[in-house]
C-alpha cells in the first residue's frame, strides 16, 4: 500500500535508494493522517541547491537554497489555527501536488545535525507531503499539530524525533 510517487532527478548526488525512500515517506505521511496512500499521487523533484534556489526565487522571492519546497494542487489549510486541514476529495483531488528537495542542503543539514542522511530526507519528504495536505507551521497551533504528526509518523518509521 504505497502512494504513486513520480520522481524527476534534476541534479544532486542522490543515492539509488532515494526513489524508494521518497515513496515510503510520502506513503507514511498519508497513512499518518488516515488516508489510503494507494489513492494519491505526489510528484517529487530531486535536485541540487542551484535548482531549488531558482525555484525559491521564482515562487517565494527568496533567492537562496532551501531544503524542501511544496506546491499543493489545492488549498486545503484549516481556517482556524490548530484545526485539521480539509481532507482531499477523491477522485478529483488524487493528485496532491509537487515537492522539490535539494540534495546539497539535505546533506549539509544532516551532517551539521549529526543525523543520518536517509532519516533527514525522510523527515523532509514527510514534511513536504503534509504541506500538500494543507498542514503548515506559520501559526503556533498549526505548527504544533504538524510537528506532532511528523514526530508520530517518523516514530512509526523508527526515526527519532527531529525536533529534539
Amino acid at each position: 500500500m504505497t502512494a504513486s510517487v513520480e520522481i524527476l532527478h534534476e541534479g544532486g548526488d542522490w543515492p539509488p535508494s532515494f526513489d524508494v525512500l521518497a515513496t515510503r515517506a510520502a506513503s507514511a505521511a498519508l497513512i499518518g493522517v488516515g488516508l489510503d496512500p494507494a489513492e494519491f499521487e505526489v510528484s517529487v523533484l530531486a535536485c541540487d541547491d542551484a535548482r531549488i534556489a531558482q525555484l525559491n526565487e521564482d515562487f517565494r522571492q527568496k533567492g537562496q537554497p532551501t531544503n524542501v519546497l511544496s506546491w499543493p494542487s489545492e488549498e486545503r489549510a484549516a481556517e482556524i489555527d490548530g484545526d485539521m486541514p480539509d481532507v482531499p476529495e477523491l477522485p478529483m483531488d488524487a493528485e496532491l501536488g509537487d515537492i522539490a528537495i535539494s540534495y546539497d542542503t539535505c546533506a549539509r543539514e544532516a551532517a551539521q545535525a549529526g543525523k543520518p542522511f536517509d532519516a533527514h530526507v525522510t523527515h523532509l519528504i514527510v514534511h513536504g507531503t503534509l504541506h500538500l495536505l494543507g498542514f503548515d507551521h506559520i501559526r503556533d497551533a498549526d505548527a504544533a499539530l504538524m510537528e506532532g504528526l511528523e514526530i508520530e509518523i517518523l516514530g512509526k518509521l523508527d526515526i527519532p524525533n527531529p525536533y529534539s
